[in-house]
């Protein structure tokens, strides 16, 4: 099947090629996705799968709550690309991992995991049918340690990304200032953690980082903590769609609380089968143009 054929509209897009993200929170104009039609825990590698790992993904389930985060994010005015899935790879639906982007340009992630391995396939084969230009990180990188701010990009170091792809990134952007954001690994990826919302405000979870670190943050943003049971089923990781709205899940009420006395309209979702994986709404989407 042709590309073009598999997304007729965004083939017969004039901004077919627009590329542009320089933050989390700007308007979402387009975004990828993969539904989670073979989702499942094949092999446990973050601490949430170890809970559900007997229990298990309901696919059916999945599919539903996938399909209602698709629906309202065009109802929000979002074109959303979604990649064909595959029974190769039961953690697709984590978009972000696969590829982000800073500024103009798309870069292609070097998935750490065996099990993951492969997935960058279908973006990379989408991207070249919308004659769209890439990049392929090195050495070990994933979107979600990646989280973008104007000309200041935060740079997850953990299990899934490592100093030497950030120092290659950083001859690549040279532009950017990359700061490194050492945390506690159990957490998987940086954006479970840590997530802009605005300018001025920020999630943290803060005993994923140490004091240096923390207050590093609080500098450059006034920081809305995300307790210890909210944390686990995803508080921190929101996803912002511009005009201080955010998706997040109806389960997380302290975070909701504390999102709507700080401004914010929030989109709940119910997200809970999904979130047994170890990802939520963010993990969920990768914005190829935002403004």
């Amino acid at each position: 099947m042709k590309w073009e054929a598999y997304y007729p509209l965004i083939a017969n897009s004039q901004n077919a090629n627009t590329i542009k993200c320089v933050t989390e929170y700007d308007t979402l104009r387009r975004v990828i996705l993969c539904q989670p039609e073979f989702m499942a825990i094949d092999e446990v590698i973050n601490e949430v799968q170890k809970k559900y790992e007997d229990e298990n993904i309901d696919i059916q389930r999945a599919m539903s709550q996938h399909a209602e985060f698709e629906k309202l994010l065009k109802e929000n005015g979002v074109e959303v690309i979604t990649l064909p899935t595959s029974e190769k790879y039961p953690e697709q639906v984590f978009t972000r991992d696969i590829g982000f982007t800073i500024g103009n340009e798309v870069f292609i992630a070097d998935l750490a995991a065996n099990i993951r391995k492969g997935e960058e396939i279908t973006l990379k084969e989408w991207l070249s049918a919308q004659d769209i230009p890439y990049q392929s990180a090195t050495d070990r990188m994933e979107g979600g340690d990646i989280i973008v701010d104007r000309d200041t990009i935060y740079i997850g170091i953990s299990s899934r990304t490592s100093e030497e792809a950030v120092n290659k990134l950083e001859v690549k952007l040279p532009d950017h200032q990359l700061k490194r954001i050492p945390f506690d690994g159990r957490y998987l990826h940086l954006d479970c953690v840590f997530n802009i919302l605005s300018s001025e405000k920020a999630l943290v979870f803060p005993a994923a980082f140490d004091q240096e670190t923390l207050h590093l943050l609080a500098d450059s943003y006034q920081l809305i903590e995300v307790a210890e049971d909210e944390q686990f089923s995803l508080g921190t990781n929101v996803l912002s769609i511009g005009n201080n709205k955010v998706f997040s899940l109806p389960q997380n009420k302290q975070v909701n609380k504390n999102l709507r006395a700080n401004g914010f309209e929030v989109i709940e979702v119910d997200f809970s089968e999904i979130i047994k994986s170890g990802g939520s709404f963010r993990c969920c989407s990768m914005p190829v143009e935002r403004g």
